[in-house]
Order: C-alpha cells, then sequence, then structure tokens
C-alpha cells in the first residue's frame, strides 16, 4: 500500500493484445501525474480505434489510497462488467498514477457478464505482469530562510536529506525553496534544531 516513503506506477506504456471467443481485446496502460491527463490518455485511445465497439478504462490518476483520484467506466457494457473489474486488478496491485484502458473490437460470439467481467481483468492482470514499475516519493514543499554566515550548514543539510532544489534567492539573507520527501520531515525539523533562532522554516 502507499504511504509516505513511497509507491509504485508505471514506468512506460504497456500494450498487449489477447483474442477470446473471437472477440479482440487491446490493453493500453499509461502513467498520468492527474485525473485530466487520465481522460486525455483515454480519449487517445478512442481516436486510435475508431471502429472499436467499447473503449472500457479504469484509472487511480494520484496515490493508490487518494479515493478521489480513482474513476472507471464500462463505456457500454453491461454494467459492472468491465470498469469495476479493471479498477479492482489496479487496485489490488497497489500501483499509482495509472490509467488502463481496454479496447474490443467484439467477435460476434456473446461471453455473458461473467465472462466479460474475467476478460477485461484478464487483459489488465496480462499487462501488469510484464509492466515495468518505478518508486514514487511523496514530497512537500519547504522553504528555508537564514543569513548568510549559516550557507555552509544550510548546503550540508541539503545533502544530507537529498534536498531538490527549486529556487534559490538572495537579499537580507539567503532563501532557499526546495523539495524535502515527506517521511523525513520530523528528521528534519530535528535537524535544524541547533539553528532554530536563525534558520526559519515553512512546509507547504
Amino acid at each position: 500500500m502507499a504511504n509516505d516513503i513511497g509507491y509504485r506506477r508505471p514506468a512506460q506504456p504497456q500494450h498487449i493484445e489477447l483474442e477470446i471467443r473471437k472477440s479482440r481485446f487491446i490493453c493500453d496502460i499509461q502513467p498520468v501525474n492527474d485525473r485530466p491527463a487520465a481522460m486525455q490518455f483515454i480519449a487517445s485511445i478512442q481516436a486510435m480505434h475508431p471502429k472499436a465497439n467499447h473503449h472500457c478504462w479504469s484509472y487511480i490518476a494520484g496515490r493508490p489510497d487518494d479515493a478521489h483520484q480513482w474513476n472507471y467506466s464500462d463505456d457500454g457494457e453491461p454494467k459492472g462488467t468491465a470498469g469495476q473489474p479493471m479498477f479492482n486488478v489496479i487496485h489490488h496491485s497497489d500501483l499509482g498514477n495509472i490509467c488502463a484502458v481496454v479496447t474490443r473490437y467484439f467477435g460476434g460470439i456473446k461471453l455473458g457478464t461473467g465472462g466479460i467481467a474475467r476478460a477485461y481483468s484478464q487483459a489488465v492482470q496480462q499487462a501488469l505482469q510484464t509492466l515495468t514499475t518505478e518508486t514514487v516519493i511523496p514530497t512537500q514543499q519547504i522553504v528555508l530562510v537564514g543569513p548568510y554566515d549559516l550557507t555552509g550548514e544550510l548546503e550540508q543539510l541539503i545533502h544530507q536529506f537529498q534536498l531538490t532544489e527549486c529556487q534559490r534567492q538572495f537579499g537580507t539573507g539567503i532563501e532557499i525553496t526546495a523539495q524535502l520527501a515527506t517521511h523525513q520531515i520530523a528528521a528534519f525539523e530535528q535537524a535544524l534544531t541547533p539553528f532554530q533562532h536563525k534558520i526559519d522554516l515553512t512546509i507547504s
């Protein structure tokens, strides 16, 4: 499951095809950062296969445990036979930032509701078997403000906590905007204790 240390997401797109009782099922998986990106990917697959009978889809467009980023569609298949089974497979994989579209070309043989659900599940499962994944580390933006004579100490903290710098500004002192791994916030605050009256930390 997702936690502050991180979760997995697709590292690259994935594409597989299978035939079940003369129906052709094509599963395309794409890493997505948000819901609009997921809908854009779905639209691109629909445009790629304009003559297909169905484009059923499911996505988790953020952290795996963020239900606000979940959605799915049966796209004309009997209710509950496509989008939900696809979502179940994705959800049980603990992946985030993922969108799956299964395109179906009907082959003339009816599968029944149970058969349809199994087919869509199988298409996603098969795609996930060879999917390359990467780890996402949740971060939060921080702003450090300190005097110039503590620049060395700030540089040491940046290196120690592997901060990803976004911006530096120079005025009466130095101001550094960076990204800090969420699971390291408590330790970072502890490391600042010796400088608590000299270095200001803002977490957003």
